[in-house]
């Protein structure tokens, strides 16, 4: 569910937040008022998931990017058809072990994961998605 602000999110959601590592405000887009007010899309199933890969991943999280609005989108250069136009979140990789944040990430149900140099997409997609970013994909292959 689409809400246009963290502040609206908050209101509606903080009775039934129970995901402690994460809040609306990391997750939401990051635009800075330039396109929208801060949309936040809720997604309990994947909270779940990301609550899941920080335990996995035994340590703190530290999100990147969440949901963008379409003109954050489009201005960041991401994918027409993007996932965070909905719900992702970008992970950065600064203080993990990448393959084992990758293991992790599979473990807490994500399918679409997308390898970077410094950051680790995901995503709850249907269908299963594995790419590299440009310039990566030597630092995934073992």
């Amino acid at each position: 569910m689409l809400y246009p602000d963290p502040a609206a999110a908050n209101r509606a959601l903080s009775a039934l937040w129970h995901w402690p590592h994460f809040t609306v405000r990391e997750l939401s887009c990051r635009c800075g008022g330039r396109f929208c007010s801060g949309e936040y899309w809720h997604d309990a199933e994947f909270l779940d998931a990301l609550e899941g890969l920080r335990a996995r991943a035994g340590r703190p999280l530290v999100l990147t990017s969440g949901h963008r609005c379409a003109g954050w989108n489009a201005a960041v250069g991401g994918a027409p058809l993007s996932r965070h136009k909905q719900i992702a979140a970008d992970i950065q990789i600064a203080g993990h072990s990448r393959h084992q944040l990758l293991a992790a990430a599979i473990g807490a149900g994500f399918t679409g994961l997308g390898l970077a140099r410094s950051f680790l997409h995901v995503d709850r997609r249907a269908r299963p998605a594995r790419w590299y970013y440009p310039g990566s994909e030597r630092l995934w292959i073992q």
